[in-house]
């Protein structure tokens, strides 16, 4: 049996009708740059989040950089951020000639380590950027009480935990700032680049409204030097209808998650995902972990069950930060994690059938002393 790591195509003709007839609309009302349907999706999107506002952007990058501006993040400021994220948070930290700042994680949520993040603050930290990996929300209590104690922003790097919650409130909603990644694999994606940056303050969301089309407050008056960083109206019209479905396709999320669980948990050649107590994971990643897993993925690659990985090496190894002076064994858990990851396949419309044949597959190939503890 053949078994995508993600299916696109699955999800598309489940809600083929409706994201035609959205994209046509837009297309007869030529609302190609920003426009209504994107307001529109700003505005859903926005209650969704239980936020005040939302700002529609190119891309979750674009929405990390934004942010970052809108608090005046410039040369000579730290920001904190995770070792095991995609590159993109600490890009937007670079682009706004910042320095990157990165600590270890929790391993069992594998998100920031609130202890970490205070002992690296320093004089010149400004803000924090939390991500939450994979679907799960980090420990926002711990880390806003010391962001509140330094006086720091916090930017919630949410790109992979739309919907994701923390004691009820949702992601992005927690910190001063949220961002979004809507890329198309995202648990809520459009059909090309594009993303949302939510907060309750009215002054930071002009600003990045002003910023994202060219520092414009109307055509042709250029109030700051901005930048091109709008959402096309197509994805607004497509995260519109998909917007609709959310709630209900993490809950097939969360259930093909259980699955995986149930037939993995008396297995101790691999560590399952942790959903903390105080939050709801929502399997953007299901990552379990395991000493052979090099191995692993490409054999199940040969039996036609694809997986991936997230991500293969933490960002202060990564030639483009070598700079910073980061050497190997400085974050032992990110590194041990970043070793082991695998991720299985998971999609909302990944069957039961599939998930059995995944793990019959995954058990029969793995070695008997493949064996790590948590």
């Amino acid at each position: 049996m053949k078994v995508p790591f993600l299916d696109l195509k699955a999800q598309y003709r489940a809600i083929k009708e409706e994201v035609d007839t959205a994209i046509l609309t837009v297309v007869e009302n030529t609302a190609f740059a920003g426009g209504p349907f994107v307001k529109a999706f700003e505005d859903d999107f926005a209650q969704f989040c239980g936020t005040k506002h939302c700002v529609g952007v190119s891309s979750g990058t674009s929405a990390l950089w934004l942010a970052l501006n809108a608090v005046g993040i410039g040369k000579g400021d730290e920001v904190i951020t995770a070792a095991n994220t995609f590159i993109a948070t600490a890009e937007a930290i670079s682009f706004c000639s910042a320095k990157p700042v990165f600590v270890d994680v929790d391993e069992q949520t594998y998100n920031m380590d609130p202890w970490s993040l205070e002992a690296a603050i320093t004089h010149r930290t400004k803000a924090v950027i939390p991500v939450h990996l994979f679907g799960q929300m980090a420990d926002m209590d711990a880390i806003m009480k010391i962001a509140r104690k330094y006086n720091l922003y916090v930017i919630e790097d949410a790109s992979q935990a739309h919907g994701a919650e923390y004691q009820g409130k949702r992601a992005g909603s927690i910190g001063d700032i949220g961002c979004f990644s809507f890329y198309p694999g995202k648990n809520l994606g459009a059909y090309g680049e594009a993303g949302g940056i939510v907060t309750n303050n009215d002054e930071w969301a002009e600003k990045m409204r002003i910023f994202r089309d060219h520092g414009q407050s109307k055509k042709y008056y250029h109030d700051i030097v901005g930048w091109n960083a709008r959402m096309d109206g197509i994805q607004g019209g497509v995260l519109s209808v998909k917007l609709k479905y959310l709630e209900k396709w993490t809950e097939m999320r969360r259930r093909n998650a259980a699955l995986y669980n149930e037939l993995l948990a008396d297995d101790e050649r691999f560590i399952t995902p942790t959903e903390a107590e105080y939050g709801k994971h929502v399997y953007h990643i299901y990552a379990i972990r395991s000493k052979e897993r090099d191995q692993l993925i490409r054999e199940l690659a040969e039996k036609e069950v694809f997986c991936g990985i997230h991500y293969p090496v933490p960002l202060h190894l990564q030639q483009a930060y070598y700079f910073l002076g980061y050497r190997e064994g400085v974050f032992p858990v990110a590194e041990r994690c970043a070793a082991e990851y695998l991720s299985l396949p998971m999609f909302a419309e990944l069957s039961e059938k599939q998930i059995h044949h995944v793990v019959k597959s995954l058990q029969l190939l793995a070695e008997p002393e493949a064996v790590i503890s948590a």
